[in-house]
């Protein structure tokens, strides 16, 4: 790989998070610095956790030394937020930041990209969510942005199925404070959904099952058939088809893995920083090149 030429006029952006030696993050925004010929390093900025916690010294070295901004990854998305000046709805709704940009006067803006990248994923796959019946599994942060990126492009309604009832139940009445027109309800079980699994026109898996090691996991009942024209979305990026997508596209519904939100989410990041328009194509070239796809 061609590292960047660093000099003493480049800009630099990062991310924080623990670990983050393995992200996908650093060569994906330097390739997109490279093809619009910005003088610009992205750099990964590990921040232990506990017991020696330091998130609020790294939040505000961000701004003493000069930086940009920079990315927030787990498990500091919600650490950040009582160091930061301000966010943008959506990070407050979510409660979680995963974007911080240095604003002129020095100010330190949270954002979260998440939902933006999720539907910009979405409509890039030529699906709208609009007026469409959507079902959530999980009740954690990427749910939350998720719900929060669906009600906002406006869905007809969405069921959040999560098997502690009382988290799903949380993330259901925040949403509805900002959403109030669109039905959000939390459910534990499948079976307590019944047919309404079968009408959903988009289901989303927003939990950690089928991630790689855990390949043979799965969030769905394989009891429950998908049925064509619904549309299957999975988080999970890595394995590329999931047991869940692999179902999914057994039975005759769309499938869509999740690295298309990963990218969008950075691309998303990039244009907050610098005001360019994010070179996608060259952005996904080098999340599949870092898989080796």
């Amino acid at each position: 790989m061609n590292h960047p030429t660093i000099t003493g006029k480049t800009k630099l952006v990062g991310l924080i998070g623990y670990p983050v030696s393995h992200s996908v993050s650093p060569p994906m925004h330097n390739a997109a610095f490279a093809h619009l010929g910005l003088d610009w390093c992205y750099v990964p900025l590990p921040v232990a956790t506990a017991p020696d916690a330091r998130i609020g010294e790294a939040v505000a070295g961000v701004r003493a030394l000069g930086f940009a901004g920079c990315n927030v990854t787990v498990p500091h998305k919600q650490n950040v937020i009582p160091h930061l000046d301000e966010l943008t709805q959506a990070a407050e709704a979510i409660g979680a930041v995963n974007t911080i940009r240095v604003e002129s006067d020095g100010r330190l803006s949270g954002d979260n990209t998440d939902a933006r990248g999720f539907i910009a994923d979405l409509r890039d796959h030529h699906v709208d969510p609009a007026g469409r019946q959507v079902l959530v599994l999980g009740a954690g942060g990427s749910a939350r942005a998720v719900v929060y990126g669906l009600a906002e492009a406006g869905c007809a309604g969405v069921k959040i199925l999560n098997r502690t009832l009382a988290r799903a139940t949380d993330l259901a009445q925040r949403m509805q404070g900002y959403f109030p027109g669109c039905p959000i309800t939390a459910h534990a079980a499948l079976a307590e959904i019944g047919a309404d699994a079968h009408a959903a026109d988009l289901i989303i898996n927003c939990t950690s099952l089928g991630m790689t090691p855990h390949v043979e996991t799965t969030p769905w009942d394989e009891s429950i058939s998908f049925r064509p024209g619904q549309v299957v979305y999975d988080l999970v990026y890595n394995p590329p088809e999931t047991r869940l997508l692999a179902k999914a596209s057994a039975d005759g519904a769309v499938a869509i893995g999740g690295l298309g939100m990963l990218i969008w989410q950075g691309a998303l990041a990039l244009e907050r920083w610098t005001g360019e328009v994010a070179p996608v194509a060259v952005m996904r070239q080098a999340c599949l090149a870092h898989f080796g796809r």
